[in-house]
């Protein structure tokens, strides 16, 4: 059955009776939570709960608990971790890096499945570069493809064992940005020859990792006018040079590197190709005029869509107290090395 192409969020920490029917209505693919919708582990459960109810089926519900700044559900009731940059330098040994990446992976996998979470934005396949923009940087996964590949499948089947999908971004490669996309629209002033050595690699190494997030970043070889997110040709580029041929969705069209309303900016991600887009400030006016603009999911996209979901494991069985102990473990060690 063909859902709504976008995701929504409540406003809350609360479903208000109004969004319940928006939802109902609209019947949109998904849901995504931030930090204003997480309160309590008991409030997040009834939260996610009431939003499948809303619906009538076990809607994936998404989230970006990344660590570092980037994580939704925050202490003192969830655990906090660093920014994964600054964990994996904390290693001298690749191995090593690469099992704390996994066991973070899992413990958070586990405790976003706990609370009615069973996808995470996560994680970047971006490399970090001297120049990268802050908002961004830390949160990458290494300085060079080789390193960011090897920590970002460890994260992906960390989560992924523990029974919780995942979303590869931001395709093709966000590292270059020396702007905020979240305020200004990114060009990525290099040879595309050199990205596709660099940059790109990480996303056709990971391919089969999961569903994609697109960057909002114009690439001038590509396409020199239009995003990534908004581009046919970058869309095709993403599936058809990179092998990204899973379920695509945007990154969240609220964001001002896009122009126009957000009805205008996610009719241009679904003609360009996306499979769906992000909605993300729960905007009540909002989301009610991109469900009556957007519509539902092309045949295409559904089927790419059932198979994402379909790519959910039964969690393995896994004693959290034990892999808890162990990361808490190789993080001391690292530290005092």
């Amino acid at each position: 059955m063909s859902r709504g192409a976008f995701t929504l969020a409540p406003l809350g920490p609360v479903l208000t009776p109004g969004e319940a029917a928006l939802f109902r209505e609209a019947d949109p693919w998904g849901f995504i939570l931030f930090q204003r919708n997480c309160e309590t582990p008991d409030q997040l459960r009834r939260l996610t709960a009431d939003m499948r109810a809303a619906v009538g089926w076990d809607a994936p519900v998404l989230i970006d608990q990344e660590g570092g700044r980037v994580q939704r559900m925050r202490g003192p009731q969830w655990r906090e971790y660093l920014p994964p940059l600054d964990q994996v330098e904390t290693f001298g040994n690749a191995d090593m890096a690469a099992r704390a990446m996994y066991l973070r992976g899992a413990l958070i996998g586990a405790e976003l499945i706990a609370h009615g979470v069973d996808v995470n934005c996560a994680p970047s396949a971006d490399i970090a570069y001297p120049e990268t923009h802050p908002f961004l940087r830390n949160r990458c996964y290494g300085t060079d493809a080789a390193t960011v590949v090897a920590m970002a499948r460890a994260c992906g089947e960390g989560h992924l064992d523990a029974g919780c999908l995942v979303v590869l971004k931001h395709a093709p490669g966000h590292g270059r940005a020396i702007v905020d996309s979240h305020k200004q629209l990114p060009r990525i002033e290099v040879p595309l020859a050199d990205l596709e050595a660099t940059d790109f690699a990480p996303f056709r190494a990971l391919a089969d990792l999961g569903m994609v997030m697109t960057a909002h970043i114009v690439v001038p070889e590509i396409d020199p006018e239009r995003p990534v997110t908004q581009s046919a040709a970058g869309i095709a580029y993403l599936r058809e040079r990179l092998g990204l041929a899973g379920l695509l969705m945007s990154d969240d069209i609220s964001m001002n590197a896009l122009a126009g309303d957000v009805v205008t900016r996610g009719q241009a991600a679904l003609a360009a190709g996306c499979d769906l887009v992000l909605h993300c400030n729960g905007d009540m006016r909002e989301m009610e005029a991109l469900a009556g603009a957007l519509g539902e999911m092309t045949p295409e996209a559904a089927k790419r869509a059932d198979v994402a979901l379909a790519a959910r494991r039964t969690p393995r069985d896994i004693d959290i107290p034990a892999l808890r102990a162990e990361f808490e473990t190789l993080m001391q060690g690292a530290e005092h090395a």
